[in-house]
């Protein structure tokens, strides 16, 4: 099984930090997922207010699996995270394991 890790990255609105770190805070206590092995947030050396999260699981069929939405309070939790953030500055990717 190939693990799968997922990102994030993006620039928040530097006037609303707090209310960032708390809910994503918060967020972190809600996702719950099989096959999600760890949850990360970064903030770039040098660069206050540019983040990424980093999801990694288990495996290709856990990352198709994962979805928050499900959940009422994380789609919530999710609007109000992408609303804190600057336009257009949100990038992601996916990287799948290489088996060797």
């Amino acid at each position: 099984m190939a693990k799968v890790i997922f990102y994030v990255s993006y620039e928040i609105d530097p006037n609303k930090r707090e209310d960032y770190i708390d809910s994503i805070r918060e967020y972190k206590n809600l996702i719950d997922s099989d096959g999600l092995l760890r949850y990360s947030l970064l903030e770039e050396k040098g660069k206050n207010n540019r983040f990424r999260e980093v999801f990694e699981f288990e495996s290709e069929e856990a990352f198709d699996n994962f979805d928050d939405a499900g959940d009422e309070r994380l789609a919530v939790l999710n609007r109000k995270l992408e609303s804190l953030k600057l336009a257009k500055s949100t990038r992601s990717r996916t990287l799948v394991e290489v088996g060797l």
